[in-house]
Formats: C-alpha cells, structure tokens, sequence
C-alpha cells in the first residue's frame, strides 16, 4: 500500500476569481510531482501490517528531499569541529542506535545522560525524545545541531559551510527550490529521510503476513507477551503471561503505545522524564516506551542503558521493580513479596519471540546507507 499526496480540486464559478488567484504567490514553489516541474513526489511503501503514516502538509515526502535529507544525516559539517554526524550516534547495523554503548558522546569527548534512542518507524511518531520535549520530528531534528553535549554548533553556522558548497547548493534548490538554505529546510529533509527508516520486515511481521513461520518457541512467547502478568491472588483471573502488550502494543505493528510511563526502575527516579519537561510532579520519572523493533540489537536498555542484555530487561520487569508515587498502574508487582512469577521457561520463550523482531532487510537496507560527499 502506498502513500501518495493528496489534492484538493476546488471548482471556481468565476473565471475572473480564478484568475486573480493564481497571480497572487507567482514565486510561490509547485506542489511535488504537479505539472510545473519541481520536486518529484516520494512514492512510500508502507507495509500491509503497518498503519497509514500521516505527512505533515508544510513537509510533502519528495525523492529530492529524502536525498537531500540522506546526504545531511551523514553530514559531519553540522557539527563545530566537523566531526560527528546524526550516523554518529546512530549506526544501522545496531537499529539507528549508538554502537552499543550506554551514553554517547559528542564533539567535546562528554558523555550524555541518557541512551541514544532508536530511529526506527519515527513517521507514526506522536513525539520525540525519551522525555517528549519535541512534538513534531522536524522539532527534534533541530535540538542535537545546538547541543552543547553533543554537535555544539550553531545552525547558522553549520548552514554557512554548507552555502558554500556548490554540491548542497544543487541539492537545496532541487529539494525546495531555494539556492540559500536555512535550518528549516536541513530540518525538512532530515525528517523526510527519517521517515523512510520502515522497519516491518522481520521474521515476525513475515509470519504474521502469513508468508513464513517463526519457532515454537518464539510464538509461545508472542502469547505470553499479549496475557496479562501473574497468578492468583495478586492478580484476579492472572493468565500467566508477561504482560508486555500494554506499553508495547503489537495491535498496529508498532510495539510501543506512543505514551509514557513509570516502569518502576527507582523508588526515587534521579532523572525527571517527563516531569522535567512539564514542572508536573506526576510526570517525574516517566519516559516514552520505545518500540521493540530489532530490540536483540539495540542494547544496552532503558533511557539510562543500565541494562546490558535482554535477560535483564525481562527479570526487571518479572521482579515487578521499584515502588515510587508516579509508578505505572501497569506495573502490577512492585511489591516485593509479589513477582510476575515468569517461569525460566518462561522468559526464554518472551526472549525468543523478541529475537523475532530483528528486520536484517532493514539493519542492512542499501538506502539507509553513507551515500558518501554530494
């Protein structure tokens, strides 16, 4: 299925009004793909099993632009010293994450505070960074450039060296029919690349389609990721399962709800969340639930990446964690007489299914790859 532009064809009675209206913006550019030439509309292959993704009507996904937007991701000028890139800490082959390690680093050798998230399905994004702080991705985009920890560059700076190339120059004017660019069309095109980043190929999404099978194992843990945690008392009618669906819902392809939570990692969060975006006492310590597409490779884990291994991750979680007043009603165990009491047979099968969830086509996709200068 696939995503194209659509128009609005408004018939005008008068044929004077409508010729009054066509002279009014005569510089103003042509929509992608009209008849007046100019960018070319991006036809985007959206899987079956995913959900229609909702273009921003000020951004039109344009082949120029996703081009332009690929050359930028890997641009090293957007930084101060010429260094670091957004592939600089977001490498394919680990899911768009940073190599592995627990905190990136930027230009000035400074480590962050928290792991760098995976840019993995962005398009159906409903805001950005662990802590929200951005509702739009062409908002986020235009935070690491400024960063001090991390590019520490100023825009129009990192826009000057790139006026100066007659290369990006081209590629500007092809994208948005502008020869001197600003960070907002940088912004654009970075989300228009960012939004191609579909991840929906995995042996799951396969099996799902009804085009292969995955293990006995791993469709064992897919059940026991969609059945609600525990036995008998502490949860009436418990099914046993390991209660994963209800941040990470699998009902959209998506495996994250989009929303933000408590899970219970700190009787005292250290870090705010969210509640250091809002001043809301009720936020503190809540975080976006990330999707668990190619999570086997996206470790460490959590927004702090205190957790190495996936095992980790599904005996936190098993354990029930810590109490705190803002802990997600969804962590049902954090009392410590209480787990989810998931067998190791058990957790082996939840490990298998999410091992499932690895998309090679997208971990090794051509597309997504260094194109290399302009």
């Amino acid at each position: 299925m696939s995503m194209k532009s659509n128009r609005f064809h408004i018939s005008l009675v008068l044929g004077s009004f409508a010729l009054l209206a066509s002279n009014c913006n005569p510089e103003e550019p042509e929509p992608p793909g009209s008849s007046g030439g100019g960018p070319t509309a991006y036809d985007l292959d959206i899987p079956s099993n995913l959900p229609p993704m909702v273009i921003p009507f000020d951004n039109p996904m344009t082949v120029e632009g996703v081009n332009l937007g690929r050359f930028l991701f890997f641009e090293e000028r957007l930084s101060d010293d010429n260094s670091l890139s957004c592939a600089g800490c977001h490498a394919q082959s680990f899911g768009f994450t940073d190599n592995g390690l627990q905190f990136s680093e930027g230009i000035n050798g400074i480590a962050g505070q928290r792991n760098a998230m995976a840019l993995i399905n962005l398009g159906w994004g409903g805001s950005f960074f662990w802590d929200g702080r951005s509702a739009t991705l062409e908002e986020q985009i235009l935070e690491p450039v400024v960063n001090p920890i991390e590019m520490h560059e100023q825009w129009p700076d990192a826009m000057s060296k790139l006026n100066a190339d007659a290369a990006y120059r081209d590629l500007f004017t092809a994208a948005f029919g502008v020869g001197s660019m600003d960070s907002v069309h940088a912004a654009k095109a970075i989300a228009q690349f960012l939004r191609t980043l579909i991840s929906a190929n995995s042996p799951y999404d396969r099996w799902k389609r009804g085009e292969g099978t995955i293990p006995l194992d791993a469709q064992l843990g897919y059940d026991l990721f969609r059945l609600e945690g525990g036995y008998p008392p502490f949860i009436p009618n418990g099914q046993g399962g390991a209660d994963c669906f209800h941040c990470h819902t699998d009902a959209a392809g998506l495996f994250t709800d989009e929303q933000f939570h408590n899970n219970a990692l700190d009787a005292v969060p250290p870090d705010p969340g969210v509640g250091g975006v809002t001043g809301d006492p009720f936020d503190i310590g809540k975080f976006k639930a990330p999707t668990l597409r190619n999570v086997a490779v996206t470790g460490p884990y959590m927004h702090d990446g205190r957790f190495n291994t996936l095992q980790e991750v599904i005996d936190h979680y098993n354990e029930g964690g810590e109490d705190s007043p803002t802990v997600d009603g969804f962590m049902k165990f954090v009392d410590p007489d209480e787990t989810m009491e998931l067998t190791p047979q058990k957790k082996a099968q939840v490990l298998a299914f999410l091992q499932q969830l690895t998309d090679t086509a997208f971990l090794t996709n051509p597309a997504f790859q260094d194109p290399g200068p302009p």
